[in-house]
């Protein structure tokens, strides 16, 4: 998958290339293509922002230099997002449709927001990671990326994809390695007698716990699915 991202902040996207996420970029599963919107100002001065029609706080990104940007990446299968906290709230439905695209184009805003001709002309939809504002895109764009490439085959196990929170409508099972025994607490003799059928059935049931205890709309929704 290759995922184009239109920031004005391209060092902002260092921490993407590291742990799981750098390993899938090495061996070609995933590609993290950085494009700087600030060269594509024709301004001396690379001014890529300006006052707002009708008045108003801050700065307002100018709406051909974002097109120039989005025209230098554009394809015609690329899906094309920007992350705005006016649009859909990312979930795992969202990151599992996504992850069977082959490619993106992510538009991360900044200042007071982009013109908005410029949106009506490129973007096919808004996501945002959660109702409050951030300073800039590039932050959501980072967790989009990270969430979407976990499902991008090869990039993760499949059978750890499939027990992770939210990928069966439930929060997952807890978990426990060495040593067996830390501040006097035990790891549960269920996980330590090899009876694959019993320990599957206790992960089910803490799963559950958990999921009530935590998160009961969960519950809820998987409730009226079925």
């Amino acid at each position: 998958m290759k995922f184009d991202v239109l920031t004005l902040f391209p060092e902002m996207f260092e921490p993407i290339k590291q742990s799981i996420i750098g390993k899938a970029v090495e061996k070609k599963l995933i590609d993290i293509h950085l494009v700087n919107i600030r060269d594509f100002s024709k301004d001396k001065h690379k001014k890529v922002d300006d006052t707002p029609y009708g008045g108003g706080a801050g700065m307002v990104m100018k709406p051909d230099v974002v097109y120039e940007a989005y025209q230098s990446v554009k394809q015609d299968q690329a899906k094309v997002i920007y992350m705005s906290p006016q649009g859909k709230k990312l979930n795992q439905q969202i990151v599992e449709k996504l992850s069977k695209e082959s490619h993106l184009i992510i538009l991360c805003g900044h200042y007071e927001g982009i013109d908005q001709r410029v949106l009506d002309e490129i973007v096919e939809e808004e996501i945002s990671i959660g109702d409050y504002v951030l300073t800039g895109g590039e932050i959501p764009a980072m967790v989009l990326i990270d969430s979407v490439s976990r499902y991008v085959e090869g990039v993760i196990k499949q059978d750890s994809i499939q027990e992770e929170s939210f990928s069966n409508g439930f929060l997952e099972y807890p978990q426990y390695t060495r040593p067996e025994i830390f501040q006097g607490k035990a790891v549960p003799k269920i996980l330590l007698s090899g009876h694959h059928e019993n320990i599957e059935k206790w992960r089910k049931e803490r799963s559950l716990e958990i999921t009530k205890k935590k998160r009961p709309d969960l519950l809820k929704k998987v409730n009226e699915v079925l």
